[in-house]
Protein backbone atom coordinates (compact mmCIF):
# COMPACT_ATOMS: atom_id res chain seq x y z
CA UNK A 1 0.00 0.00 0.00
CA UNK A 2 1.78 3.13 -1.67
CA UNK A 3 2.17 6.31 1.29
CA UNK A 4 -0.36 9.26 1.06
CA UNK A 5 -0.08 12.95 1.61
CA UNK A 6 -3.32 14.74 2.03
CA UNK A 7 -1.85 18.55 1.90
CA UNK A 8 -3.76 21.74 2.90
CA UNK A 9 -6.25 19.82 5.13
CA UNK A 10 -8.32 22.08 7.46
CA UNK A 11 -9.63 20.49 10.96
CA UNK A 12 -13.18 21.46 11.42
CA UNK A 13 -14.06 23.62 13.87
CA UNK A 14 -10.50 25.26 13.95
CA UNK A 15 -11.75 29.22 13.33
CA UNK A 16 -14.13 28.76 16.54
CA UNK A 17 -10.93 26.99 18.35
CA UNK A 18 -8.45 29.54 16.93
CA UNK A 19 -6.28 27.30 15.12
CA UNK A 20 -8.08 27.23 12.36
CA UNK A 21 -4.84 26.96 10.03
CA UNK A 22 -4.02 23.80 7.23
CA UNK A 23 -2.26 20.27 8.28
CA UNK A 24 -0.70 17.92 6.25
CA UNK A 25 -1.56 14.50 6.92
CA UNK A 26 0.55 11.53 6.08
CA UNK A 27 -0.74 8.20 5.48
CA UNK A 28 1.10 5.07 5.20
CA UNK A 29 0.50 1.33 5.82
CA UNK A 30 -3.44 2.13 6.26
CA UNK A 31 -2.68 4.46 9.46
CA UNK A 32 -1.86 8.50 9.92
CA UNK A 33 1.80 8.61 10.09
CA UNK A 34 1.78 12.37 10.77
CA UNK A 35 -0.13 15.90 11.22
CA UNK A 36 1.45 18.50 10.50
CA UNK A 37 1.45 22.19 10.09
CA UNK A 38 1.15 22.55 6.41
CA UNK A 39 3.88 22.84 4.30
CA UNK A 40 2.89 23.73 0.12
CA UNK A 41 6.35 22.60 -0.65
CA UNK A 42 6.71 19.03 0.75
CA UNK A 43 9.75 19.82 2.52
CA UNK A 44 11.27 16.68 4.45
CA UNK A 45 8.73 14.41 3.32
CA UNK A 46 11.32 11.88 2.53
CA UNK A 47 10.05 8.80 0.00
CA UNK A 48 7.70 8.55 -2.83
CA UNK A 49 4.12 10.31 -1.83
CA UNK A 50 1.41 10.44 -3.50
CA UNK A 51 -0.05 13.97 -2.77
CA UNK A 52 -3.20 15.06 -2.79
CA UNK A 53 -4.55 18.67 -2.41
CA UNK A 54 -7.17 19.75 -0.28
CA UNK A 55 -7.20 22.89 -0.76
CA UNK A 56 -8.51 23.93 2.64
CA UNK A 57 -11.13 21.45 2.80
CA UNK A 58 -12.10 20.28 5.91
CA UNK A 59 -11.17 16.38 7.44
CA UNK A 60 -12.98 14.82 9.64
CA UNK A 61 -12.45 10.84 10.74
CA UNK A 62 -14.51 8.48 8.68
CA UNK A 63 -18.36 8.56 9.85
CA UNK A 64 -20.01 5.25 11.22
CA UNK A 65 -23.38 4.07 11.17
CA UNK A 66 -24.17 1.96 14.49
CA UNK A 67 -27.14 0.48 13.59
CA UNK A 68 -28.21 -0.44 10.19
CA UNK A 69 -30.05 -3.68 8.58
CA UNK A 70 -27.98 -3.43 5.16
CA UNK A 71 -29.52 -6.05 3.15
CA UNK A 72 -32.98 -4.45 3.30
CA UNK A 73 -31.39 -1.25 2.75
CA UNK A 74 -30.23 -2.45 0.11
CA UNK A 75 -33.20 -4.00 -1.34
CA UNK A 76 -35.59 -0.50 -0.47
CA UNK A 77 -34.75 0.96 -3.89
CA UNK A 78 -36.14 -2.14 -5.05
CA UNK A 79 -39.13 -2.02 -3.46
CA UNK A 80 -42.72 0.79 -3.67
CA UNK A 81 -42.19 3.73 -1.42
CA UNK A 82 -45.46 3.90 0.60
CA UNK A 83 -43.65 6.16 2.94
CA UNK A 84 -45.78 9.37 1.65
CA UNK A 85 -49.06 7.74 1.86
CA UNK A 86 -51.16 9.56 4.49
CA UNK A 87 -54.15 6.77 4.98
CA UNK A 88 -54.55 3.76 3.46
CA UNK A 89 -56.62 4.06 1.06
CA UNK A 90 -53.78 6.69 -0.29
CA UNK A 91 -51.25 3.38 0.14
CA UNK A 92 -53.81 1.08 -1.49
CA UNK A 93 -53.86 3.79 -4.88
CA UNK A 94 -50.14 3.69 -4.86
CA UNK A 95 -50.06 -0.32 -5.17
CA UNK A 96 -52.72 -0.11 -7.50
CA UNK A 97 -50.43 2.24 -9.26
CA UNK A 98 -47.01 -0.07 -9.06
CA UNK A 99 -49.70 -3.06 -10.53
CA UNK A 100 -50.76 -1.24 -13.27
CA UNK A 101 -47.35 0.46 -14.45
CA UNK A 102 -45.86 -3.22 -14.23
CA UNK A 103 -48.27 -5.92 -14.70
CA UNK A 104 -46.88 -9.17 -14.02
CA UNK A 105 -47.57 -12.34 -11.03
CA UNK A 106 -44.58 -11.53 -8.71
CA UNK A 107 -44.60 -10.18 -5.61
CA UNK A 108 -45.51 -6.13 -5.19
CA UNK A 109 -43.14 -5.26 -1.85
CA UNK A 110 -43.89 -1.86 -0.86
CA UNK A 111 -41.64 0.08 2.26
CA UNK A 112 -42.28 2.81 4.71
CA UNK A 113 -45.84 3.33 5.46
CA UNK A 114 -46.64 4.84 9.00
CA UNK A 115 -50.16 4.06 10.00
CA UNK A 116 -50.58 5.75 13.62
CA UNK A 117 -51.59 8.87 12.12
CA UNK A 118 -53.62 7.33 9.48
CA UNK A 119 -57.84 8.41 9.64
CA UNK A 120 -58.68 4.78 8.29
CA UNK A 121 -57.56 1.12 9.02
CA UNK A 122 -55.42 -0.74 6.99
CA UNK A 123 -57.39 -3.73 5.58
CA UNK A 124 -56.89 -6.66 2.90
CA UNK A 125 -59.95 -5.82 1.37
CA UNK A 126 -58.24 -2.48 0.34
CA UNK A 127 -55.15 -4.13 -1.02
CA UNK A 128 -57.22 -7.27 -2.80
CA UNK A 129 -59.47 -4.32 -4.65
CA UNK A 130 -56.23 -2.49 -5.26
CA UNK A 131 -54.11 -5.71 -6.70
CA UNK A 132 -56.52 -8.85 -6.96
CA UNK A 133 -54.78 -11.93 -7.26
CA UNK A 134 -51.05 -10.29 -7.09
CA UNK A 135 -49.62 -11.19 -3.70
CA UNK A 136 -49.07 -7.36 -1.84
CA UNK A 137 -46.96 -7.02 1.33
CA UNK A 138 -46.32 -3.71 2.59
CA UNK A 139 -43.57 -3.64 5.03
CA UNK A 140 -44.06 -0.80 8.18
CA UNK A 141 -41.47 2.18 8.11
CA UNK A 142 -40.34 0.76 11.72
CA UNK A 143 -40.13 -2.74 10.41
CA UNK A 144 -42.32 -4.00 13.00
CA UNK A 145 -45.09 -4.81 10.91
CA UNK A 146 -46.36 -6.08 7.79
CA UNK A 147 -49.79 -5.55 5.58
CA UNK A 148 -50.58 -7.86 3.40
CA UNK A 149 -53.51 -8.90 1.06
CA UNK A 150 -55.60 -11.83 0.88
CA UNK A 151 -52.92 -13.41 -1.87
CA UNK A 152 -50.14 -12.30 0.10
CA UNK A 153 -51.22 -13.98 3.54
CA UNK A 154 -51.70 -17.13 0.78
CA UNK A 155 -48.20 -16.75 0.41
CA UNK A 156 -46.36 -16.36 2.97
CA UNK A 157 -49.06 -16.42 6.82
CA UNK A 158 -51.74 -18.58 5.74
CA UNK A 159 -52.67 -19.52 9.12
CA UNK A 160 -52.44 -15.33 9.87
CA UNK A 161 -56.18 -13.90 10.47
CA UNK A 162 -55.61 -10.14 10.41
CA UNK A 163 -53.99 -8.25 7.81
CA UNK A 164 -51.50 -6.65 9.85
CA UNK A 165 -48.41 -8.66 11.06
CA UNK A 166 -46.59 -7.84 13.71
CA UNK A 167 -43.04 -8.26 15.72
CA UNK A 168 -41.98 -11.97 15.00
CA UNK A 169 -44.29 -13.11 11.99
CA UNK A 170 -43.19 -9.57 10.48
CA UNK A 171 -39.21 -10.22 10.98
CA UNK A 172 -40.26 -13.85 9.51
CA UNK A 173 -41.85 -12.55 6.47
CA UNK A 174 -39.03 -9.85 5.85
CA UNK A 175 -36.61 -12.44 6.07
CA UNK A 176 -38.33 -14.63 3.34
CA UNK A 177 -38.72 -11.37 0.98
CA UNK A 178 -34.82 -10.65 1.45
CA UNK A 179 -34.05 -14.17 -0.13
CA UNK A 180 -32.84 -13.59 -3.60
CA UNK A 181 -30.03 -15.42 -5.01
CA UNK A 182 -26.47 -14.20 -3.75
CA UNK A 183 -25.19 -12.11 -6.66
CA UNK A 184 -28.33 -9.92 -6.85
CA UNK A 185 -28.08 -9.40 -3.33
CA UNK A 186 -23.99 -8.85 -3.45
CA UNK A 187 -24.70 -6.32 -6.34
CA UNK A 188 -27.30 -4.53 -4.14
CA UNK A 189 -25.35 -4.44 -1.32
CA UNK A 190 -22.09 -3.05 -3.65
CA UNK A 191 -24.41 -0.28 -5.05
CA UNK A 192 -25.44 0.59 -1.00
CA UNK A 193 -22.26 0.56 -0.56
CA UNK A 194 -20.77 3.19 -2.51
CA UNK A 195 -23.61 5.10 -2.05
CA UNK A 196 -23.08 5.02 1.94
CA UNK A 197 -18.96 6.00 1.16
CA UNK A 198 -20.08 9.06 -0.69
CA UNK A 199 -21.41 10.99 2.84
CA UNK A 200 -18.50 9.54 4.47
CA UNK A 201 -19.27 6.33 5.56
CA UNK A 202 -16.19 4.19 6.30
CA UNK A 203 -18.03 1.55 8.65
CA UNK A 204 -21.55 0.11 9.75
CA UNK A 205 -22.75 -2.11 12.36
CA UNK A 206 -25.27 -4.54 10.70
CA UNK A 207 -27.67 -6.03 12.45
CA UNK A 208 -29.65 -7.22 9.70
CA UNK A 209 -31.93 -10.45 10.85
CA UNK A 210 -30.16 -13.93 10.10
CA UNK A 211 -26.44 -15.22 10.17
CA UNK A 212 -24.87 -12.42 8.14
CA UNK A 213 -21.49 -12.98 8.87
CA UNK A 214 -20.73 -15.68 5.73
CA UNK A 215 -22.72 -13.40 4.13
CA UNK A 216 -19.90 -10.94 4.57
CA UNK A 217 -17.13 -13.26 4.91
CA UNK A 218 -18.11 -14.20 1.03
CA UNK A 219 -18.59 -10.58 -0.15
CA UNK A 220 -15.12 -9.87 1.15
CA UNK A 221 -13.50 -13.13 -0.01
CA UNK A 222 -14.97 -11.92 -3.96
CA UNK A 223 -13.44 -8.15 -3.53
CA UNK A 224 -15.30 -6.21 -1.16
CA UNK A 225 -13.67 -3.25 0.54
CA UNK A 226 -15.65 -0.41 0.73
CA UNK A 227 -16.67 -0.45 4.65
CA UNK A 228 -15.87 -1.94 7.62
CA UNK A 229 -18.64 -4.28 8.80
CA UNK A 230 -19.04 -5.40 11.93
CA UNK A 231 -21.92 -7.99 11.75
CA UNK A 232 -24.59 -8.84 14.55
CA UNK A 233 -26.63 -11.39 14.94
CA UNK A 234 -29.52 -12.61 16.79
CA UNK A 235 -30.60 -15.00 19.61
CA UNK A 236 -31.41 -18.25 17.21
CA UNK A 237 -27.88 -17.93 16.28
CA UNK A 238 -26.09 -17.27 19.63
CA UNK A 239 -24.72 -20.54 19.86
CA UNK A 240 -23.69 -20.43 16.49
CA UNK A 241 -21.86 -17.10 16.99
CA UNK A 242 -20.16 -18.53 20.48
CA UNK A 243 -19.04 -22.03 18.87
CA UNK A 244 -16.35 -19.24 16.66
CA UNK A 245 -14.36 -19.00 20.07
CA UNK A 246 -13.98 -15.48 19.16
CA UNK A 247 -15.43 -11.99 21.26
CA UNK A 248 -17.16 -8.94 19.84
CA UNK A 249 -14.82 -7.11 17.60
CA UNK A 250 -12.97 -9.92 16.36
CA UNK A 251 -11.56 -9.97 13.05
CA UNK A 252 -12.61 -12.36 10.66
CA UNK A 253 -10.02 -14.58 8.34
CA UNK A 254 -9.34 -13.71 4.84
CA UNK A 255 -11.23 -10.30 5.05
CA UNK A 256 -7.93 -7.84 5.37
CA UNK A 257 -9.19 -6.35 9.03
CA UNK A 258 -12.52 -5.09 7.49
CA UNK A 259 -14.90 -7.54 8.81
CA UNK A 260 -15.47 -8.30 12.80
CA UNK A 261 -17.24 -9.93 14.28
CA UNK A 262 -20.59 -7.79 15.84
CA UNK A 263 -22.84 -7.21 18.59
CA UNK A 264 -25.36 -10.28 20.15
CA UNK A 265 -29.38 -8.53 19.37
CA UNK A 266 -31.52 -8.95 21.65
CA UNK A 267 -35.23 -7.72 21.02
CA UNK A 268 -37.11 -6.77 24.32
CA UNK A 269 -40.29 -4.71 23.12
CA UNK A 270 -41.81 -3.76 20.00
CA UNK A 271 -41.85 0.01 18.45
CA UNK A 272 -43.58 2.95 18.87
CA UNK A 273 -45.80 3.34 15.60
CA UNK A 274 -47.04 -0.13 16.38
CA UNK A 275 -47.87 0.39 19.61
CA UNK A 276 -45.73 -2.39 20.97
CA UNK A 277 -43.15 -0.61 22.33
CA UNK A 278 -43.41 -1.03 26.23
CA UNK A 279 -44.76 1.81 28.27
CA UNK A 280 -44.81 2.58 31.70
CA UNK A 281 -48.24 4.66 30.72
CA UNK A 282 -51.36 3.56 28.64
CA UNK A 283 -51.42 4.02 24.99
CA UNK A 284 -55.12 6.31 23.58
CA UNK A 285 -56.46 3.34 22.03
CA UNK A 286 -55.19 0.91 25.43
CA UNK A 287 -52.70 -1.36 26.26
CA UNK A 288 -48.94 -0.51 27.57
CA UNK A 289 -47.41 -2.24 24.56
CA UNK A 290 -45.50 -6.05 24.56
CA UNK A 291 -42.73 -7.57 26.35
CA UNK A 292 -40.98 -9.78 23.99
CA UNK A 293 -38.79 -11.06 26.87
CA UNK A 294 -39.44 -11.76 30.44
CA UNK A 295 -36.95 -10.41 32.80
CA UNK A 296 -35.65 -13.84 33.72
CA UNK A 297 -34.81 -14.34 29.39
CA UNK A 298 -33.50 -11.30 29.06
CA UNK A 299 -30.99 -11.39 32.29
CA UNK A 300 -30.13 -15.41 30.13
CA UNK A 301 -29.34 -13.82 27.41
CA UNK A 302 -27.11 -11.07 28.88
CA UNK A 303 -25.08 -13.94 30.96
CA UNK A 304 -24.65 -15.71 27.77
CA UNK A 305 -23.02 -12.91 26.28
CA UNK A 306 -20.82 -11.90 28.77
CA UNK A 307 -19.59 -15.79 29.17
CA UNK A 308 -18.54 -15.86 25.74
CA UNK A 309 -17.33 -12.39 25.03
CA UNK A 310 -20.07 -11.05 23.41
CA UNK A 311 -21.50 -7.69 23.63
CA UNK A 312 -25.26 -7.39 24.38
CA UNK A 313 -27.31 -5.40 22.18
CA UNK A 314 -30.64 -4.83 23.80
CA UNK A 315 -33.68 -3.24 21.58
CA UNK A 316 -35.92 -1.20 23.88
CA UNK A 317 -38.33 1.47 23.06
CA UNK A 318 -40.21 2.50 25.45
CA UNK A 319 -39.40 3.53 28.90
CA UNK A 320 -40.63 0.38 31.27
CA UNK A 321 -38.55 -1.68 28.62
CA UNK A 322 -35.33 0.45 29.01
CA UNK A 323 -35.62 0.33 33.09
CA UNK A 324 -36.00 -3.64 32.82
CA UNK A 325 -32.84 -3.74 30.20
CA UNK A 326 -30.77 -1.45 32.74
CA UNK A 327 -32.23 -3.67 35.52
CA UNK A 328 -30.94 -6.82 33.66
CA UNK A 329 -27.90 -4.89 32.73
CA UNK A 330 -26.99 -3.59 36.66
CA UNK A 331 -27.92 -7.37 37.71
CA UNK A 332 -25.65 -9.09 35.86
CA UNK A 333 -22.97 -6.80 35.77
CA UNK A 334 -22.85 -6.52 31.56
CA UNK A 335 -21.22 -3.85 29.61
CA UNK A 336 -23.21 -3.04 26.41
CA UNK A 337 -25.89 -1.21 24.37
CA UNK A 338 -29.29 -0.37 24.51
CA UNK A 339 -30.53 -0.01 20.74
CA UNK A 340 -32.99 3.06 20.29
CA UNK A 341 -33.34 4.28 24.17
CA UNK A 342 -36.35 6.68 22.81
CA UNK A 343 -38.45 7.25 25.80
CA UNK A 344 -36.65 7.05 28.99
CA UNK A 345 -37.34 8.44 32.86
CA UNK A 346 -35.17 10.99 34.19
CA UNK A 347 -33.75 8.37 36.67
CA UNK A 348 -32.63 5.82 33.75
CA UNK A 349 -31.06 8.01 31.92
CA UNK A 350 -28.74 8.40 34.79
CA UNK A 351 -27.93 5.12 34.55
CA UNK A 352 -26.05 4.71 31.27
CA UNK A 353 -22.64 5.63 32.23
CA UNK A 354 -22.40 3.93 35.91
CA UNK A 355 -23.07 0.80 34.08
CA UNK A 356 -21.13 0.79 31.08
CA UNK A 357 -23.91 1.07 28.49
CA UNK A 358 -23.92 2.90 25.18
CA UNK A 359 -26.89 4.35 24.28
CA UNK A 360 -27.28 3.57 20.57
CA UNK A 361 -29.59 5.86 19.42
CA UNK A 362 -31.75 7.04 16.04
CA UNK A 363 -31.95 10.78 16.26
CA UNK A 364 -33.62 11.07 12.68
CA UNK A 365 -36.27 8.69 14.36
CA UNK A 366 -37.09 11.63 16.70
CA UNK A 367 -38.01 13.73 13.18
CA UNK A 368 -39.76 11.10 11.41
CA UNK A 369 -41.93 10.17 14.82
CA UNK A 370 -42.39 13.50 16.33
CA UNK A 371 -45.89 13.75 15.10
CA UNK A 372 -46.81 10.03 16.06
CA UNK A 373 -45.04 10.64 19.59
CA UNK A 374 -47.16 13.80 20.30
CA UNK A 375 -49.89 11.41 20.04
CA UNK A 376 -49.03 8.01 21.19
CA UNK A 377 -46.90 9.84 24.21
CA UNK A 378 -48.68 13.13 24.53
CA UNK A 379 -47.49 14.98 27.88
CA UNK A 380 -44.07 12.06 27.68
CA UNK A 381 -42.42 13.70 24.66
CA UNK A 382 -40.10 15.83 26.82
CA UNK A 383 -38.01 12.88 27.76
CA UNK A 384 -38.35 11.27 24.54
CA UNK A 385 -35.15 11.00 22.08
CA UNK A 386 -33.19 12.39 25.10
CA UNK A 387 -29.97 13.11 23.91
CA UNK A 388 -28.66 16.43 25.74
CA UNK A 389 -30.00 14.60 28.91
CA UNK A 390 -28.24 11.39 28.17
CA UNK A 391 -24.63 13.64 26.94
CA UNK A 392 -25.10 15.82 30.19
CA UNK A 393 -24.76 12.89 32.69
CA UNK A 394 -21.93 10.89 30.90
CA UNK A 395 -23.32 8.49 28.67
CA UNK A 396 -21.39 7.26 25.74
CA UNK A 397 -23.44 7.86 22.81
CA UNK A 398 -23.42 5.98 19.08
CA UNK A 399 -25.63 7.32 16.29
CA UNK A 400 -27.05 5.01 13.87
CA UNK A 401 -30.04 5.26 11.37
CA UNK A 402 -31.68 1.52 11.67
CA UNK A 403 -31.70 1.80 8.12
CA UNK A 404 -34.21 1.21 6.09
CA UNK A 405 -36.34 2.88 8.46
CA UNK A 406 -34.27 5.66 8.02
CA UNK A 407 -31.61 6.50 4.89
CA UNK A 408 -27.95 5.34 5.59
CA UNK A 409 -26.33 8.74 6.10
CA UNK A 410 -24.93 10.02 9.01
CA UNK A 411 -25.50 13.73 8.44
CA UNK A 412 -29.31 13.55 8.62
CA UNK A 413 -28.98 11.98 12.27
CA UNK A 414 -26.02 14.58 13.00
CA UNK A 415 -28.35 17.06 11.68
CA UNK A 416 -31.20 16.10 13.72
CA UNK A 417 -29.50 15.69 16.18
CA UNK A 418 -27.92 19.33 16.68
CA UNK A 419 -31.09 20.71 15.48
CA UNK A 420 -33.72 18.78 16.14
CA UNK A 421 -35.54 19.97 13.39
CA UNK A 422 -36.62 19.32 9.58
CA UNK A 423 -38.24 20.73 6.65
CA UNK A 424 -38.14 24.25 7.77
CA UNK A 425 -40.43 23.13 10.98
CA UNK A 426 -40.38 24.34 14.22
CA UNK A 427 -37.52 22.62 16.70
CA UNK A 428 -38.95 19.81 18.53
CA UNK A 429 -37.81 20.10 22.07
CA UNK A 430 -34.71 22.23 21.32
CA UNK A 431 -33.99 21.77 24.94
CA UNK A 432 -32.55 18.21 23.79
CA UNK A 433 -30.46 19.62 20.99
CA UNK A 434 -26.60 18.75 21.35
CA UNK A 435 -23.47 20.50 20.02
CA UNK A 436 -22.04 19.79 16.54
CA UNK A 437 -18.51 18.02 18.35
CA UNK A 438 -20.76 15.74 20.47
CA UNK A 439 -22.79 14.76 16.90
CA UNK A 440 -19.37 14.04 15.12
CA UNK A 441 -17.99 11.73 18.31
CA UNK A 442 -21.37 9.98 18.64
CA UNK A 443 -20.93 9.19 14.34
CA UNK A 444 -17.28 8.85 13.78
CA UNK A 445 -14.29 6.50 15.84
CA UNK A 446 -11.06 7.45 16.34
CA UNK A 447 -9.07 10.95 15.64
CA UNK A 448 -7.27 13.21 13.06
CA UNK A 449 -3.83 11.84 15.09
CA UNK A 450 -0.91 9.90 14.48
CA UNK A 451 -1.23 5.83 14.91
CA UNK A 452 -4.96 6.36 14.00
CA UNK A 453 -6.61 4.10 11.24
CA UNK A 454 -7.05 6.25 8.14
CA UNK A 455 -10.53 6.08 7.95
CA UNK A 456 -11.22 10.03 6.83
CA UNK A 457 -13.40 11.81 5.12
CA UNK A 458 -13.11 15.17 3.15
CA UNK A 459 -15.79 17.60 3.41
CA UNK A 460 -16.47 20.37 1.51
CA UNK A 461 -17.81 22.97 4.33
CA UNK A 462 -16.78 23.29 7.80
CA UNK A 463 -19.69 21.05 9.98
CA UNK A 464 -19.64 23.77 13.02
CA UNK A 465 -19.96 26.84 10.84
CA UNK A 466 -23.39 25.89 8.86
CA UNK A 467 -26.91 25.84 9.51
CA UNK A 468 -29.03 22.85 9.47
CA UNK A 469 -29.82 21.90 5.82
CA UNK A 470 -26.48 22.57 4.72
CA UNK A 471 -25.35 20.27 7.87
CA UNK A 472 -28.25 17.60 6.64
CA UNK A 473 -26.48 17.94 2.96
CA UNK A 474 -23.20 17.91 3.53
CA UNK A 475 -20.86 17.60 0.56
CA UNK A 476 -17.64 14.99 1.05
CA UNK A 477 -15.41 15.50 -1.62
CA UNK A 478 -14.11 12.52 -0.74
CA UNK A 479 -13.70 8.82 1.54
CA UNK A 480 -10.56 7.18 2.39
CA UNK A 481 -11.00 3.75 4.43
CA UNK A 482 -7.88 2.39 5.56
CA UNK A 483 -5.80 4.54 3.51
CA UNK A 484 -7.53 4.20 0.05
CA UNK A 485 -10.16 6.15 -1.47
CA UNK A 486 -13.76 4.54 -1.52
CA UNK A 487 -15.59 7.77 -3.10
CA UNK A 488 -13.17 10.24 -4.81
CA UNK A 489 -14.39 13.73 -6.18
CA UNK A 490 -11.04 15.09 -5.88
CA UNK A 491 -8.66 13.02 -8.45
Amino acid sequence: MGALLLSGARLPGGDRRGDGGLVDVIVRDGRIASVSPDDSRGAGRGGALETVVLDGRWLVPGLWDHHVHFTQWAQTAQRLDVSGARSAADAARLVRERVEERPGDDVVVGFGFHDALWPDEPTRELLDAAAGERPVVLIAGDLHCSWLNTAGMRCFAPAASAALLVEDESFALTRILGAADEATQDAWATDAARAAASHGVVGIVDLEYGWNLDTWSRRFAAGFELLRVESGFYGEHREQAAALGLPTGASIDGTRGLLTLGPFKIISDGSMGTRTALCSHEYPDGGHGVANLSPEQLEEHLRFAVEHGLEPAVHAIGDEANRRALDAFERVGAHGRIEHAQLLDAADVRRFAPLGVTASVQPEHAMDDRDTADRLWAGLTGRAFPLADLLAAGARLAFGSDAPVAPLDPWAAIASAVFRAREGREPWHPEQCIPVEAALTASTRGRIASGEPADLAVLEADPFAVGPEELRRMPVAATILAGRFTHDRLR
